[in-house]
Parts: C-alpha cells; sequence; structure tokens
C-alpha cells in the first residue's frame, strides 16, 4: 500500500504522433460527441413516446442508446479538456474510475449485443411463442443481467491492475487510462497478469461472439425456409441493422486487445473509432433501415419544431 500512494496522479499524453494538431483534433473529437448525444437522445425519445415501439427489441435498443452516450462519456470530455490547451493530469482515482466504467460499459454492451440475437432468434424462430418467451419479466432479468455480469467482469480487471505498485513514472503514453499503458507503468513484473488479463478480455467477448453466431445461425436457417420473398426481406432487414452493429463493434476489440504486438498509434486510432465513431453510427444504423423508427423520429422532430408539419 506505501509503494502505491507514491503515484497520486498520472499524465495522459494523448494520441501518439499527433503533436500540433490539438485544435484540429478537438473540433473533430467534439463534433463526434455532439453528435453521439444528439443520435442516441432522439433514438429513446423516438422509443419513448411511440407505444409501438415498446417492444422488447426497441426496449434493448434503448438500454444500448443509453450506454452510448455514456461510453464515449468515459473519456472523451478529459480528452477534449486538455486538447483544449488545459492540464493533462489525471489523478489516481481519476484514472481508475476511467478504467472501470470503460470496461464496465464495454462489458454491458457486449453482453446486450448477446442479448439482442437472442430476441432476434426468439422472433424470427419461435414467433408464435415470442410474447410468452420474451415477457416484460424475462426482458427486465436479461438487462439487468447485461449490467450485473459488466459490472463484474470490470471490478475484475480493475482491481486487477490496480493491485500493482505505481511509483513512477506516471507518464500514460495514451488519451486515457487503460489496462495495457497501465500495466507498462507499474512497478512489478506484470508477465502473470497480462496473461490472466488477454484470458479474461478475450474469453468474455469470444464467447458471446459464439453464442451470437449460434443465434444467427439458427435465424438464417429459419428465414430460409420462408416461402415468401417479402417475408424473407423482412427478417433480413430486422437483423442487418444488428449485425452491422456488432461488427462494428467487436473488430475493434480483436484489434485492440488480441494482438499479441500492440501498436500505440493503431490501438489509439482504433480506439477512438470504438469510443466515438461507432456510438455515433448506432442510430443511423438502427434507424435508416426501420420505418417505424423513421416515422418516430420524424413525429419527435416536428414536435421539438425542427420538421415542418407536412414533412
Amino acid at each position: 500500500m506505501r509503494n502505491r500512494s507514491v503515484v497520486t496522479e498520472f499524465i495522459l499524453l494523448g494520441i501518439p504522433h499527433t503533436e500540433g494538431l490539438e485544435t484540429m483534433l478537438f473540433a473533430l473529437f467534439l463534433s463526434f460527441y455532439i453528435f453521439t448525444l444528439i443520435g442516441n437522445l432522439l433514438i429513446l425519445l423516438a422509443i419513448v413516446s411511440s407505444t409501438r415501439l415498446h417492444t422488447p427489441m426497441y426496449f434493448f435498443l434503448c438500454k444500448l442508446s443509453v450506454c452510448d452516450i455514456f461510453f464515449p462519456s468515459v473519456s472523451s470530455p478529459k480528452m477534449l479538456f486538455y486538447l483544449s490547451g488545459n492540464s493533462r493530469a489525471i489523478s489516481y482515482g481519476g484514472c481508475v474510475s476511467q478504467l472501470f466504467f470503460y470496461h464496465f460499459l464495454g462489458c454491458t454492451e457486449c453482453f446486450l449485443y448477446t442479448v439482442m440475437a437472442y430476441d432476434r432468434f426468439v422472433a424470427i424462430c419461435h414467433p408464435l411463442r415470442y410474447t410468452i418467451i420474451m415477457s416484460h419479466r424475462v426482458c427486465t432479468i436479461l438487462a439487468t443481467g447485461t449490467s450485473f455480469f459488466g459490472c463484474i467482469q470490470a471490478t475484475f480487471l480493475t482491481t486487477l491492475t490496480f493491485q500493482l505498485p505505481f511509483c513512477g513514472p506516471r507518464e500514460v503514453d495514451y488519451y486515457f487510462c487503460d489496462i495495457p499503458v497501465m500495466l507498462k507503468l507499474a512497478c512489478a513484473d506484470t508477465a502473470a497478469l497480462e496473461m490472466v488479463g488477454f484470458i479474461s478480455v478475450g474469453l468474455m467477448p469470444l464467447s458471446c461472439f459464439l453464442l451470437i453466431l449460434t443465434s444467427y445461425s439458427c435465424i438464417v436457417c429459419s428465414i430460409l425456409q420462408i416461402r415468401s420473398a417479402e417475408g424473407r426481406r423482412h427478417a433480413f432487414s430486422t437483423c442487418s441493422a444488428h449485425l452491422t452493429a456488432i461488427l462494428l463493434f467487436y473488430m475493434p476489440v480483436v484489434l485492440i486487445y488480441l494482438r499479441p504486438t500492440p501498436s500505440p498509434w493503431l490501438d489509439a486510432t482504433v480506439q477512438v473509432l470504438n469510443n466515438l465513431v461507432t456510438p455515433m453510427l448506432n442510430p443511423l444504423i438502427y434507424s435508416l433501415r426501420n420505418k417505424e423508427v423513421k416515422l418516430s423520429l420524424r413525429n419527435v422532430l416536428h414536435h421539438l419544431g425542427f420538421l415542418p408539419e407536412k414533412f
């Protein structure tokens, strides 16, 4: 405990090899962050304001939008703060909080995508029993479970990282506190912990991905048995948005955490895409090909005064 208390704050060095680009990056990331917040808030308003969208699929989409609001908020405000010329220092407690909430929200989204895949599996493969299987009670339990298990995973990873002694240096060669960069600053041998963290971070997304793959394999088999072309088209359209969001979520995880030889610049670039761009794109992905969401969004924008009455 004595050694751990030596370092009371860390210095975030930011994205590697971007010296002199602070003003441009500030404007770019601020616009991404604002669009992310507005887009996901509009999706929430559209779903809450329309009784036709009060179904399990949109209930889980609501939770995804909430996660997509908070997920970039873990690292973006501090990043924008120092990009605007302010201090790059972050307290020890702030660093712990960043790492915990980043993995808590990330793991929650990972579990949530798995639950959403199960929801589509039940809707397409067992349509007559859908309302019975996906009852309000079941949906509440599943939604709560995603946060509960996300919290357990994040607590384990945070404890694993910060039980190490940090006695200097204190420069974090990244734009927020994450496991790989924090392990480099520890004043102890981290080889065993790196392996445990690698297995933990890799095993959880892999397990979820295999469950998603199983759900969609069953979904594809069921869709191919639908005789009408219109029925197949409608079934595919309801799943395509979810599949696109899953790919955007999992590709950065694989590139950042599961590569044997990390690259700071590539990791930071992919991490920015994962933290800011993917949450910004999710509202577009789930609304562009969904007539009900688009109609509800028009109504919301009309009531807010952004659209004329005859639009």
